[in-house]
């Protein structure tokens, strides 16, 4: 068998993973990973809905946990709101509806009866928390209130649906809504949003671009909004979170205000914020290769997978060593695994690179022999041999390299796709060939932008809200030939 481990190991010095084909193909790459990985299944009988499979939930249940911790520690709470919304409530912010009539799911009956009130599935909870907080909001000492809730919001998508991508039943949206004295406090609260998201994609390794949406295409009832995009390897961008500024405009609606250390009364100042599974998806898709997955380390169901190579009359030894090495592991508190199946090496490490374990441990005769393990990391299946008794201090390191890897390899690969050019030609040809992001010359006049996306025939992303990209732009707007003022991004989008 050891024989057999050290032929799998020139195998996979000479097939190192690679991304090129991989990202050609990565759509069905997606599709038939999300199967053979067991993260979620969607031939559930009703279309754009999913099943989470345990291995898939678990790495849901880690990412989330991250998520939560970041808004636990800037003073939110997490709560939960009915999934059914009276009819009346949802119709009360008139821009709000427009932007989602088509999407609304309806509950007209209940058992054989006629409902005297429709009933809405929430496609966002809007219109599902905010006749409670006028109930709950009375005076300035009440807030600010910073809740949020992880729940299912369901829309009727109509367009081709996509597993995590774009589904009908969105199974993990985490959704915050905040109430504020101030418009100077609510715009402190949108920057903390920001700040949060940016701290949670970095836990992901997943690299983002933050933007400004333009008035046309802000949220439904919003002052504004914010959206973090990732690029995808076919150079198409997907939406993983928003922040919106909501000003009073809800308040107006559900009339909910405050009463001032004056003792005026005042409507109050909102914001509210989301993520849904397709924070995963983006997790999943941006570190994977031609091998499968690969899993940042903190979401990771197994951290470790250790692979004993067993021999005859050294089975006792190697597993006695295995279980050592394992104990030490666990003690600090990494997440451990142990394949002793009847497969070969070879199909137990295309089981787990698949799976995207991020470290493997292989223990054979030889390593029993020289007290030494096999370590191989699963973003690039580097192998090393190491001593026992390093192993676990080695292995430790292991994991945050590869996270420091894959998050550096995936911002310059976003860096790559970013596109700033001189002339509307060039804009179209990297539309055209989807290879990534545009950012043209704007001079801020709606008008003008919405000329630039029809030309562009590409969604608009917006203006830059990055830190590290300044908005400063020379030239003439594209459109109107007028000075630009700042640049817009367009792309291919899902």
């Amino acid at each position: 068998m050891d024989n057999n481990r050290e032929e799998q190991h020139e195998e996979g010095r000479r097939k190192q993973p690679t991304r090129e084909e991989w990202a050609r193909n990565f759509s069905e790459w997606f599709d038939k990973i999300l199967d053979e990985a067991e993260i979620v299944d969607f031939r559930y009988p009703l279309k754009g809905a999913g099943v989470w499979r345990p291995f898939g939930f678990k790495i849901r249940k880690y990412t989330y946990e991250i998520l939560r911790a970041l808004h636990d520690q800037t003073g939110h709470e997490e709560t939960l709101f009915p999934l059914l919304i009276p009819e009346g409530e949802f119709l009360k912010e008139a821009q709000h509806i427009r932007g989602f009539e088509e999407q609304v799911y309806w509950v007209t009956r209940g058992g054989s009866d006629e409902l005297e009130v429709p009933l809405v599935l929430r496609p966002t909870s809007e219109t599902s928390i905010y006749p409670m907080y006028n109930l709950w909001v009375r005076s300035h000492a009440d807030l600010p209130l910073k809740l949020y809730q992880v729940v299912s919001t369901f829309r009727y998508e109509t367009r081709h649906t996509r597993p995590l991508l774009r589904v009908r039943e969105l199974t993990s949206f985490k959704e915050a809504h905040t109430v504020h004295a101030s418009f100077e406090e609510l715009e402190q609260q949108v920057q903390e949003a920001v700040g949060i998201y940016a701290n949670f994609f970095d836990e992901l390794g997943v690299p983002y671009l933050i933007t400004r949406r333009p008035e046309w295409d802000k949220f439904a009832g919003a002052e504004y909004s914010i959206a973090f995009d990732t690029i995808l390897p076919d150079g198409r961008t997907l939406q993983i979170g928003t922040v919106h500024n909501l000003g009073t405009n809800f308040a107006k609606a559900f009339d909910i205000k405050f009463e001032t250390v004056n003792g005026q009364s005042e409507y109050v100042y909102q914001s509210c914020y989301g993520i849904s599974e397709r924070c995963i998806a983006a997790s999943l898709i941006v570190h994977g290769d031609d091998h499968g997955l690969v899993l940042p380390p903190k979401v990771a169901p197994i951290q470790v997978i250790f692979i004993p190579i067993l021999f005859a009359g050294l089975e006792q030894a190697i597993n006695e060593t295995t279980d050592k090495l394992m104990n030490e592991l666990k003690h600090e508190n990494i997440r451990v695994a142990v394949d002793r199946s009847e497969k070969t090496p070879g199909a137990k490490f295309y089981w787990w690179e698949k799976r995207g374990v991020p470290v493997r441990v292989e223990i054979g005769p030889k390593d029993l022999e020289n007290y030494t393990v096999t370590l191989v990391r699963r973003d690039t299946l580097f192998r090393e041999i190491v001593p026992q008794t390093e192993a676990t201090t080695r292995i430790t390191d292991l994991l945050v390299r590869l996270a420091q890897n894959i998050k550096q390899r995936e911002a310059e690969f976003l860096q790559s796709r970013i596109h700033r050019v001189e002339t509307l030609e060039d804009a179209r040809k990297v539309i055209e060939q989807r290879i990534g992001v545009v950012e043209v010359p704007w001079c801020g006049l709606e008008e003008c932008g919405l000329s630039l996306e029809e030309e562009l025939t590409g969604s608009v992303l917006g203006t830059p809200e990055d830190l590290q990209r300044p908005q400063e732009v020379e030239g003439v707007c594209f459109a109107c030939d007028k000075r630009a003022t700042t640049i817009m991004r367009f792309a291919r989008t899902y």
